[in-house]
């Protein structure tokens, strides 16, 4: 398990909120650290895994204008098998496997309700092995995983060194 202490964090907080952000701005936001310090703790934590740093496209901008999130219950000797093939779609931005009442979670973009419509009906239940699906139209995101920050209580546990 990494060793993230409160520099770490600072780091990526700064990162979340611009990834091109360079080590020498990062160094004079922080002040006390230098630009070669928060350049080895960067590269370390995209060697370990902690991180990552790439493009996030927003599928609004290019007229992907409404979103659904798609549960979907599966044969049990099926599951990995439909949520494979779900990944290989483009409209699919998300897929999970589940343990309880679903098998599969996956999120969809689309340009309108038809198109979502026309995919779950005509593409996501004829994949062999999906028995059920449930659809909710999604009209406003306020949180999403790459604007996830480390949570408070892991935070208590450091003295800024």
């Amino acid at each position: 398990m990494y060793e993230i202490d409160k520099i770490d964090i600072e780091i990526v907080n700064l990162l979340l909120q611009d990834g091109r952000m360079s080590s020498s701005e990062i160094s004079r936001r922080m002040k006390d650290i230098s630009e070669r310090a928060v350049r080895y703790r960067i590269d370390r934590m995209l060697d370990d895994g902690v991180i990552q740093i790439s493009a996030v496209v927003n599928p609004e901008a290019l007229g992907l204008t409404i979103k659904a999130d798609v549960w979907l219950e599966v044969d049990s000797d099926k599951i990995l098998e439909v949520a494979k093939k779900m990944a290989t779609f483009e409209n699919v931005t998300y897929v999970a496997c589940g343990i309880g009442q679903n098998d599969i979670s996956i999120q969809i973009v689309a340009k309108d309700t038809a198109e979502i419509y026309h995919f779950v009906t005509e593409v996501v239940r004829k994949v062999p092995g999906v028995r059920k699906t449930t659809t909710s139209i999604v009209p406003i995101i306020l949180k999403d995983v790459y604007q996830w920050r480390v949570p408070e209580k892991i935070l208590r546990g450091f003295a800024r060194t």
